[in-house]
């Protein structure tokens, strides 16, 4: 008689103190006490985060930064198979969001393995909710891109945006940054530039996106996080471009209720556009 397979571990994804280590949750303490394996961005600051909180690890720390990434999903996706827990850390704040994570997710989802998380600090919702502007609606971008021109375009893609935007950006950049979308989306938007968030110089500095150029012309250190408003002026929409951009992407294979959801997006209601694609196929 054969011996019974054992059942699968799991995944954990677990958020991360984003400077105080006071953020640092009773479940995540538990959780690198306890992990077989942990899959961190910088095994390093891993281990010192552990020593800081004053735990002992138990399991084997593996390094998970956006170059190894892929390589190392099949491993971890056989020490789950093997019913180990895999915890999963970033640097700072929670993986997938600009940070790795979000392939090894994919992977054990579609290897029917189970994958949870332990919800922690984030400078994304941190920076929302110092911003002091509206924002029951946002989207994250991620980093822009460094080049001006291409920074530019960005913005450029984000002008009609109604919902607050926020996005990372390094020190020595964020100057030009910030001139750029002054430049693009309109030197009177208002905005705010989190930085050092939760740590001892932590500032929140808001103002118009012009204000905030002038005042970083003179150097910001830092981790940074920007949230800027969403924009009020009244969109001009080209139903017939937003129809052709469907049909592209439904050609390309993209689901119809897809593809309206998708182009609707700071545009018009995705139901609108559905039933105005429906009509021109009438005609």
């Amino acid at each position: 008689m054969s011996a019974p397979e054992s059942a699968p571990g799991r995944l954990v994804l677990a958020g991360t103190p984003i400077g105080h280590l006071g953020d640092a949750t009773p479940r995540l303490c538990e959780l690198l006490s306890t992990a077989d394996v942990i899959a961190a961005e910088d095994t390093r600051r891993t281990r010192q985060l552990a020593s800081s909180l004053g735990l002992e690890v138990r399991g084997h720390f593996v390094s998970f930064y956006d170059h190894v990434e892929q390589a190392r999903i099949p491993s971890l996706l056989a020490d789950i198979e093997s019913g180990k827990t895999v915890a999963l850390v970033t640097d700072a704040g929670m993986p997938s969001l600009s940070d790795p994570g979000y392939r090894l997710v994919a992977a054990c989802v579609e290897a029917g393995l189970p994958v949870t998380c332990l919800p922690g600090p984030s400078a994304v919702t941190t920076a929302l909710a110092l911003s002091g502007l509206p924002v029951d609606r946002f989207c994250f971008e991620g980093f822009p891109p460094r080049k001006s021109g291409q920074r530019k375009s960005w913005f450029g893609a984000l002008v009609a945006e109604p919902r607050a935007i926020v996005f990372f950006e390094a020190p020595h950049r964020i100057a030009d940054c910030l001139a750029d979308a002054a430049e693009v989306l309109g030197a009177d938007r208002r905005a705010a530039v989190c930085r050092e968030l939760t740590k001892t110089y932590e500032e929140a500095r808001r103002g118009t996106l012009s204000e905030l150029a002038e005042w970083a012309a003179e150097g910001v250190r830092g981790e940074i996080t920007v949230v800027v408003e969403g924009s009020t002026a009244p969109v001009e929409v080209d139903v017939d471009q937003l129809i052709a951009k469907v049909d592209e992407l439904v050609e390309s294979g993209v689901r119809l209720k897809d593809a309206c959801a998708q182009v609707a997006i700071g545009t018009v209601s995705k139901r609108d556009l559905y039933e105005a694609v429906l009509e021109a196929r009438k005609g």
